[in-house]
């Protein structure tokens, strides 16, 4: 971490503690995901909103990250979300096989979720403002 020479596109001024918590919330998704892969992986969404609600009013930089994740992540919780009850709902009309669809669509999602928030956390905390490629902006 250089903080006398930001990265190109850097925006100045973000402290190295904002952009540390811009990068935690994109990263504590995992560890919501994680938390509720037991069932069906929904609470992506948990860790952001948790670190938006702390920080929205004193961090700037902070309360934009924290949005834009918390927006990807509330579509890929209802997308899982979605998954899961499908799985469910043909699973028990087919004998199961509605999970042989939901399982490995589930995968692929959980994968992309995983490398966009990988990237967003990265480009966080070398200060630069990172936009998901796929979401909605239900929080503004």
């Amino acid at each position: 971490m250089n903080d006398v020479n930001p990265a190109p596109g850097a925006d100045m001024g973000v402290s190295a503690e904002e952009r540390q918590w811009a990068m935690f919330a994109h990263l504590s998704a995992l560890a919501g995901g994680l938390l509720t892969s037991a069932i069906g992986g929904w609470g992506f969404f948990i860790g952001p909103l948790v670190i938006w609600l702390m920080k929205k009013d004193s961090m700037p930089f902070v309360d934009d990250q924290a949005k834009e994740a918390l927006n990807f992540n509330i579509v890929v919780s209802a997308i899982f979300l979605i998954l899961l009850l499908l799985g469910f709902t043909l699973g028990v009309f087919t004998l199961g096989i509605g999970f042989l669809i939901a399982l490995p669509v589930m995968f692929i999602v959980g994968i992309a979720a995983l490398v966009f928030i990988i990237l967003a956390a990265m480009k966080a905390n070398a200060g630069i403002r990172y936009r998901y490629p796929v979401t909605l902006r239900l929080i503004k």
